[in-house]
């Protein structure tokens, strides 16, 4: 493949994934609720870290090691719980919240510092990666290091730019949610990230080791 072919892949693989709903998204329209339209770029500038992150492992070799069935189990339960602590702590503030209180704003750091959290807690996140991403980064390899920065460029691009439309409506849409309805979606966010822990520790028990 060329460079406009391999970017093109690399985005369409990835929007396709970011589409479907999951923590990031749930950390997503949390924060953007809170925080307004900064909070979408800021997380996905974490998650990007990350990417970048196992992008240069995968390159170096180190994707063996990682996936390793102990790893991946580690990885699993380690996250499950992280992800339960995060869901428990939306419902609990939930009945608290309205979006008339401006609160404590978060620091940008702490928004970038949940997008890396919310991706390497997130089992599925490492599975992808050592399966279709795996075979993306290798195959771009081949034709140099270029291909390899376009290729990370596409799968990024689509990450920011879907989260940040979402970011977008979210912030925008705060002067018509009432309170009630911000709770709900909180509350919603909270049970999704709950189901997401206790869905990843029971696949991870059921695979074994």
């Amino acid at each position: 493949m060329d460079l406009v072919s391999i970017f093109l892949v690399s985005f369409t693989i990835a929007l396709s994934g970011a589409l479907m709903p999951g923590t990031l998204l749930t950390a997503v329209i949390s924060e953007s609720a809170k925080h307004g339209f900064k909070s979408g770029p800021l997380i996905i500038i974490g998650h990007a870290l990350t990417e970048a992150l196992m992008i240069g492992l995968i390159i170096l070799g180190f994707a063996r090691f990682i996936n390793k069935s102990q790893v991946v189990f580690y990885i699993s339960i380690i996250g499950s719980l992280i992800l339960f602590y995060f869901g428990t702590g939306m419902l609990i503030s939930a009945p608290r919240l309205s979006l008339g209180s401006k609160g404590k704003p978060s620091k940008s750091s702490n928004l970038i510092l949940l997008g890396i959290t919310m991706s390497i807690t997130n089992p599925y996140w490492s599975i992808w990666w050592l399966t279709i991403g795996l075979g993306l980064a290798l195959a771009s390899q081949k034709q140099g290091i270029l291909a390899v920065l376009i290729f990370f460029l596409g799968h990024i691009s689509a990450d920011f730019g879907w989260y940040s439309a979402v970011s977008l409506g979210i912030s925008r849409g705060k002067k018509f949610l009432s309170d009630k309805i911000y709770r709900g979606i909180i509350f919603l966010c909270g049970i999704a990230l709950i189901g997401f822990g206790i869905y990843f520790g029971w696949s991870a028990f059921r695979s074994g080791f």
